[in-house]
C-alpha cells in the first residue's frame, strides 16, 4: 500500500522579501493559480493566514460540474454549454454577470482535462440541485471531491517546489497609481513586507465572517455555517481599501442539508440527494422537489416552523455516496432494518413514512414525481435495506458577493478599469452564481478561473 501523502508547509525562515507573484489563499483556487503560473514559468508563493491549508475547499463534497466532457460521453450523457449556462443561468435567478458566466461554462471541459494532466481524474458523475443532467464530475472512488482535489493539489505544488506558507495573514496591499507593487502581511507577530508586481487574491468568501455578514445580511445572524473559521472575507477587505469594486454583497446562499444537532455544523453534500435521497417533514411526509435550487429547497425547509427535515436514503444511496461513512463515524446517521424502524429510530410517523417511500418508489420506477415535480436524481428507489436517515436544516454555506473582475480575473474599480498586478479567483468573487449558486459550480469556478488568473499573471508579468 503507498504511503500517504503528508505535504509539509514551508519553513517561515525561508520567507523571501520579493517573489514573481504573491498568492493569498491555499483553497482550490490558490493551489491551482499558484500550480498553472509556476509551469508557464513564474515562482509564485502562497500565503495562507490559517495554520491549515485548503480553506473551504476541504469542505465540499459533491463534485465539480462541466459539460462536454469526454467523461459524459463515456456515460452516454450528451451534454451542451448552452444548456449549461441556461441552467447556471435561471439557477441564479438571471442575475449572474453574464461575462464571467460564458466564460466560466465553456471552460470546465478544458479544466476537467487538465485536471486529468496532471494525474487528478474526475471520471464518476453525480448531479446536483437546478442540473437536468450528469454533469457533476467526481473521483471514481467516490471520494468527497474538497479533500480529494485539495490533497491532489498538493501533490503538483510539492513536485513544483512551491513555497506555502501557513500562519502568515496579509494585512496591505500595496499599490501606486492602480498598480500593485507588494504586500504587508503579519506573521508570528512580526510585520513582513514582500514586494511583487502581482498578486492573486484566492482567500473565499465571508460566509464565517460575523462583522460581513452583520453589514450586508443581519437576518442571518441567527443561522450557523458550514464555513471554516478562516473564511471571514479578508481579501475582499483588502481589495475594496485600494480601490476595488465589490458586487452582489447581500448575496449570500444558505445551505439546505447541515447537520446541526452537535456543536459543529456538517453540510450533508447534495450528492445524497442527487443519488436517490429525499427529504420528509417531522410528519414523515415529502414537502419539497429535494433538487430543486438550494434557495428554494431551504426556503421550504425554513417554512417547516423551525423542525428541519429529515433525508431518508437506503444502503444502495449510502454506497454510491463515500460520505455517509464520515456522516455515520461522527454519529450523524440514525439506522433502521425497515423503513418502519428507521421511523421509530428517528421519531417520524412510521405509517406516513412508509407510504412516502412506497409513493416515492413508484415514482421512481415510472420517472414521474407528480407530487412535486422531480425529474432528477430518481435512478435508484429505495428499497436496499437497511434504511438511513439524517437530521437537517439549512445553515450559511456560501457568499455570492465579492471582488468585481472581468474574465481575465482582472480585479475591477467601480469605474470599470482594472488595478494593475491585481487578480481574483473562487469566492472571493463577486457576480458569477447571481442571488444562487449551483451545487458543483464552486469546485469548477475555482479550478476554471484559478487557471485563468494563474495564466493572465504570466501573461501580464511578460
Amino acid at each position: 500500500m503507498p504511503e500517504k501523502f503528508i505535504f509539509k508547509p514551508s519553513d517561515l525562515a525561508t520567507l523571501k522579501d520579493n517573489y514573481d507573484l504573491v498568492i493569498i489563499g491555499s483553497g482550490g483556487a490558490g493551489l491551482t493559480s499558484a500550480i498553472q503560473a509556476r509551469e508557464l514559468g513564474l515562482h509564485p508563493v502562497i500565503l495562507e493566514k490559517m495554520d491549515k491549508i485548503g480553506g473551504n475547499t476541504t469542505r465540499a463534497s459533491s463534485g465539480m460540474n462541466a459539460a462536454e466532457t469526454t467523461v459524459q460521453l463515456d456515460h452516454q450523457i450528451v451534454d451542451s454549454f448552452q444548456d449549461f449556462y441556461r441552467e447556471t443561468y435561471n439557477g441564479g435567478g438571471k442575475l449572474n454577470n453574464v461575462e464571467l458566466l460564458k466564460y466560466f461554462t465553456e471552460h470546465g471541459a478544458l479544466a476537467i482535462d487538465w485536471l486529468a494532466q496532471h494525474g487528478i481524474k474526475l471520471d464518476d458523475l453525480t448531479i446536483t440541485g437546478g442540473m437536468k443532467v450528469m454533469r457533476t464530475h467526481r473521483p471514481s472512488s467516490l471520494a468527497p471531491i474538497g479533500g480529494f482535489l485539495v490533497s491532489e493539489l498538493l501533490k503538483q505544488a510539492d513536485r513544483l517546489n512551491i513555497p506555502v506558507f501557513t500562519g502568515v495573514k496579509v494585512t496591505k496591499l500595496e499599490a501606486d497609481d492602480d498598480q500593485i507593487t507588494g504586500i504587508q502581511a503579519v506573521a508570528n507577530q512580526h510585520e513582513i513586507n514582500i514586494k511583487t508586481s502581482a498578486v492573486i487574491l484566492a482567500s473565499g468568501g465571508f460566509g464565517a465572517g460575523a462583522e460581513l455578514l452583520k453589514k450586508y445580511r443581519p437576518d442571518l445572524a441567527k443561522y450557523k455555517t458550514t464555513n471554516q473559521p478562516g473564511a471571514t472575507g479578508d481579501g475582499i477587505a483588502l481589495a475594496e481599501k485600494i480601490g476595488a469594486k465589490l458586487v452582489d454583497m447581500d448575496q449570500v446562499q444558505i445551505h439546505p442539508t447541515v447537520q446541526q444537532d452537535t456543536d459543529h455544523a456538517y453540510l450533508i453534500g447534495e450528492a445524497v440527494r442527487g443519488e436517490g435521497a429525499i427529504l420528509v417533514n417531522r410528519d414523515g411526509k415529502r414537502f419539497v422537489n429535494e433538487l430543486d435550487t438550494r434557495k428554494k429547497v431551504s426556503g421550504a425547509i425554513d417554512d417547516l416552523d423551525g423542525t428541519g427535515a429529515w433525508l431518508i436514503f437506503d444502503q444502495g444511496i449510502r454506497d454510491r455516496v463515500k460520505a455517509v461513512e464520515f456522516y455515520d463515524h461522527i454519529g450523524l446517521v440514525k439506522t433502521g432494518a425497515s423503513v418502519a424502524a428507521l421511523a421509530e429510530s428517528t421519531g417520524l410517523n412510521a405509517d406516513n413514512l412508509k407510504q412516502t417511500v412506497e409513493k416515492w418508489n413508484g415514482f421512481v420506477e415510472k420517472h414521474n414525481d407528480s407530487e412535486f415535480g422531480r425529474a432528477t436524481g430518481m435512478d435508484r428507489n429505495i428499497a436496499k435495506e437497511p434504511f438511513f436517515s439524517i437530521h437537517i436544516a439549512p445553515a450559511v454555506h456560501y457568499t455570492m458577493g465579492g471582488v468585481g473582475i472581468n474574465k481575465e480575473t482582472q480585479v475591477l474599480k467601480n469605474d470599470g478599469i482594472t488595478i494593475k498586478g491585481l487578480f481574483a479567483a473562487g469566492e472571493v468573487v463577486g457576480g458569477l452564481h447571481g442571488n444562487n449558486r449551483i451545487g458543483g459550480n464552486s469546485i469548477a469556478e475555482i479550478v476554471v478561473f484559478g487557471r485563468q488568473a494563474g495564466q493572465q499573471a504570466f501573461k501580464y508579468l511578460n
